[in-house]
């Protein structure tokens, strides 16, 4: 992985930031939780400090669900404080979830985080890392963008009820056009296995469009 962005399926960088909660070794400070770390461009633009407040708003969902938030950009440990301030004074929020100050962009770097042609802050990514370190998802937004949170609830929802019960997730799930709030069976790929899914059809455990589309009721 030396030299190039980390990708799905591989471990999160064992790395050492500086952060508004003071110094922190990931994903070591996360272990036995997901996280989720989310760059933004800049402190003191409109749509990060939208963003901030949508994060803080939720965050106590995130939590429910054995997760945590952390935010990254390139400026200082001072301009960090110093915005997070503001929000609270003027927006009524309290950030309370930690910020990493990467003003050298180290961190940047490692993460790719900056493309050179949407200029030389960090782009707004989102990596969900899962409790064994694992990066299970990578998203990226342009500058003029804003994310939406609600989405990375349901990604990560999703994430944890697949791992859960072995099964695959469907598009807009819980509210897939096809079968609702219900979740993909994985094709069978053995006798044993296609026995089983016969077995689970005649109980009405298991509905399926073909034999390779079979879904269920969790």
């Amino acid at each position: 992985m030396e030299g190039r962005m980390p990708l799905l399926g591989e471990n999160f960088p064992t790395m050492e930031v500086k952060t508004t909660h003071g110094m922190m070794k990931l994903p070591d400070a996360f272990k036995g939780k997901w996280f989720i770390l989310f760059s933004h461009p800049a402190d003191f633009t409109p749509v990060c400090t939208t963003e901030f407040v949508a994060f803080q708003k939720r965050y106590e969902e995130f939590r429910k669900l054995n997760s945590e938030l952390i935010g990254l950009s390139i400026d200082q440990i001072f301009s960090h404080l110093k915005w997070l301030e503001w929000i609270q004074e003027r927006l009524g929020v309290e950030i309370t979830f930690p910020l990493i100050a990467d003003d050298v962009g180290r961190v940047a770097n490692m993460l790719g985080l900056i493309h050179p042609a949407k200029g030389m802050t960090t782009v707004r990514a989102v990596f969900i890392v899962d409790p064994n370190g694992v990066i299970r998802a990578i998203l990226y937004y342009p500058q003029e963008l804003g994310r939406n949170m609600d989405e990375i609830l349901r990604m990560l929802k999703g994430f944890q009820t697949a791992d859960a019960n072995k099964v695959a997730i469907p598009a807009n799930w819980p509210n897939n056009e096809l079968i609702g709030d219900k979740v993909i069976v994985p094709p069978a790929s053995t006798v044993a296995d296609k026995k089983k899914r016969e077995e689970g059809k005649a109980k009405g455990e298991i509905e399926c469009f073909d034999w390779w589309l079979c879904y269920k009721k969790l």
